[in-house]
């Protein structure tokens, strides 16, 4: 073989050992990250869940929810932990049951916006409203006795805490619903009920329970 063969030879060597080694790196690269991969999905960490469906500005206390072990990689920390359970919280939004209970969707009872009230429609509501069920209060203003104005809306937004429904009537009668509503329709609410309007609470269609 001649200089220039060998020279050759020599080159090709080397290009193919750097080939091969290349290929055994890229080959633990791989493996390296699907063994990541594997591992990061195994993770597990404690969050709550909601034990029961928790309407906005009720206070979330340790009877409300359950710990669960989920594996949530990067967003576990956007979700209420075993330690994040502080006194006073209240629920920001409607948390469905079994669902796992986000940080944004607790705040301090301080920044609350919302209050609860007790209105009884004269209506009967139908079966599916149901705690955590959105609805708008109807009013009728009372024009004098016995006559009533046509109906408006009072509160367009209302989720409901709980229902109590009179079946004494035949064929239905009125129920009596705890709901919360915004501070702000406080004040209409309060006069429309101490001033004889009729009051009817409907299901808002296609609202998320």
């Amino acid at each position: 073989m001649n200089a220039p063969d060998a020279v050759r030879a020599r080159r090709h060597a080397f290009w193919g050992d750097a080939r091969f080694f290349l290929g055994i790196a890229l080959i633990a690269v791989s493996v390296a990250g699907v063994w990541f991969v594997v591992s990061a999905s195994r993770h597990t960490a404690p969050v709550y869940a909601a034990a029961r469906t928790i309407v906005v500005g009720e206070v979330v206390g340790a009877d409300d929810v359950r710990v669960v072990e989920v594996a949530l990689g990067q967003v576990a920390g956007t979700y209420l932990g075993s330690d994040d359970l502080a006194d006073g919280i209240v629920a920001t939004r409607t948390i469905g049951r079994g669902e796992l209970v986000p940080q944004a969707a607790v705040g301090p009872a301080g920044d609350a916006r919302t209050t609860r009230v007790v209105v009884r429609s004269d209506v009967d509501v139908p079966a599916s409203i149901e705690p955590g069920s959105i609805v708008e209060i109807w009013e009728a203003p009372l024009v004098e006795r016995g006559v009533f104005d046509a109906p408006r809306i009072l509160v367009p937004d209302a989720t409901v805490v709980s229902v109590a429904r009179d079946e004494s009537m035949i064929g239905g009668g009125a129920a009596a619903l705890e709901l919360v509503i915004p501070r702000s329709d406080v004040s209409a609410t309060l006069a429309a009920m101490s001033g004889g309007s009729s009051l009817s609470v409907v299901e808002t269609t296609g609202a998320a329970r």
